[in-house]
């Protein structure tokens, strides 16, 4: 027997694998079902008595299975509500600033020469966008904690030390950070003074003769990290390239759900010249047409739980790939690339947060916050 309130039910149902379900549907279902078994029993009476059994049979059997998937839906809904309760909301949607001194916003007077915001509204942060005392002043009484992940295998060890010292004097200052260096050389990893409320972490990780599977692979370690040691989902964690240093403020401008940073060898080009995945059979294949900026490999950030999300998924493409033979154009950044597309940032930071030592600074950044420096890939690089 098939009535619109069975539809309903099933409708209900349907609502329930897709994690849409409330009260009153699981409700509503279960009075529907009892009443389609109602009616299933008063129709079957009026028949013929040896082919109504079996049809009453039936119907009861059909019920009963609705209703008992109905009571493990409202058990698991129930069970996701009271989860979803003790999850604290996320800063960057309650920026309180009771009592802050701060100079007066315009939206009339800023920059001029720059772009501040995506077509899908998310803030560009250059330097004369934001207001550095009243974003700290906002974040500092949440007491939030910063991770920063930074990989130094093989020869990358030389570029630690400075990447350590530049970011005390400039990474979060004021803030609880926490720094993991990924390294195959723990004995070598520099003795830096760190300021209180600051600490560094050393992760062992195995040596590869190709630089491309140690790129690839941070990924994998940084979804591990987050799944071992961080649960609470009010932290953020920047993952940073060490042959790199900090030369001005990088701080709470930067916090968001998702965070990217536009490649400064990219930012004034077509994107039909972005160095994207342009392979159809890769995971991490951007069509022509396709994309919006190309963003750095070598900063990216954001929420806890948002940041393992990205990690797990290019983890898993990459590995996809590989079971195909197939090794994207970048590795770890195009698959980024590719995320980043399908999943906007919240967040995007101008190429002041990245710059490369090798180029002269164009005019419209005013500052160099995070570079990466001049090198020579030949002696660093197991391959080249």
């Amino acid at each position: 027997m098939r009535t619109q309130t069975g539809v309903s039910a099933s409708v209900c149902l349907v609502e329930l694998h897709a994690g849409l379900i409330d009260s009153q549907c699981l409700l509503g279902a279960h009075a529907e079902i009892t009443s389609v078994i109602t009616l299933c029993r008063f129709d079957v009476t009026h028949r013929d008595r040896e082919t109504g059994g079996a049809e009453m049979k039936s119907c009861r059997a059909a019920g009963l299975i609705l209703l008992v998937a109905l009571l493990l839906g409202f058990l698991y809904w129930n069970q996701s509500r009271a989860a979803a309760d003790v999850f604290p909301v996320s800063h960057e949607f309650h920026l309180e600033a009771e009592h802050l001194q701060y100079k007066q916003p315009s939206i009339l007077q800023g920059r001029n020469d720059v772009v501040t915001v995506t077509p899908w509204l998310a803030p560009v942060v250059w330097e004369g966008s934001f207001d550095p005392v009243l974003l700290d002043g906002i974040y500092r009484p949440k007491n939030i904690s910063i991770t920063a992940t930074v990989f130094a295998v093989g020869k990358y060890i030389m570029f630690l030390k400075d990447f350590l010292e530049t970011a005390e004097q400039h990474f979060f200052v004021g803030f609880n950070v926490h720094v993991y260096v990924f390294t195959d050389q723990p004995k070598e990893v520099p003795r830096v003074q760190m300021a209180a409320g600051r600490k560094l972490t050393v992760r062992s990780v195995l040596d590869s003769q190709r630089w491309q599977e140690i790129s690839a692979r941070r990924m994998e370690l940084i979804q591990t990290l987050i799944e071992e040691r961080h649960r609470n989902i009010m932290d953020y964690i920047f993952c940073l390239d060490v042959d790199s240093r900090f030369h001005g403020r990088w701080g709470t401008e930067s916090l968001g759900r998702l965070v990217a940073v536009i490649h400064p060898g990219y930012y004034k080009d077509p994107r039909s010249s972005f160095p994207y995945e342009r392979r159809p059979v890769s995971r991490a294949y951007v069509a022509p047409g396709e994309g919006d900026f190309y963003y750095c490999g070598g900063a990216f950030g954001g929420l806890l739980q948002e940041v393992h999300l990205l990690a797990r998924t290019c983890h898993r493409n990459f590995k996809e790939d590989a079971r195909n033979n197939i090794e994207a154009a970048w590795q770890e950044e195009s698959h980024l690339n590719r995320y980043m597309w399908v999943n906007k940032p919240s967040k995007v930071l101008s190429p002041e947060y990245l710059w490369q030592d090798f180029k002269p600074r164009n005019p419209e950044v005013h500052i160099v916050r995070f570079s990466g420096v001049v090198k020579n890939y030949a002696k660093i690089r197991p391959n080249v």
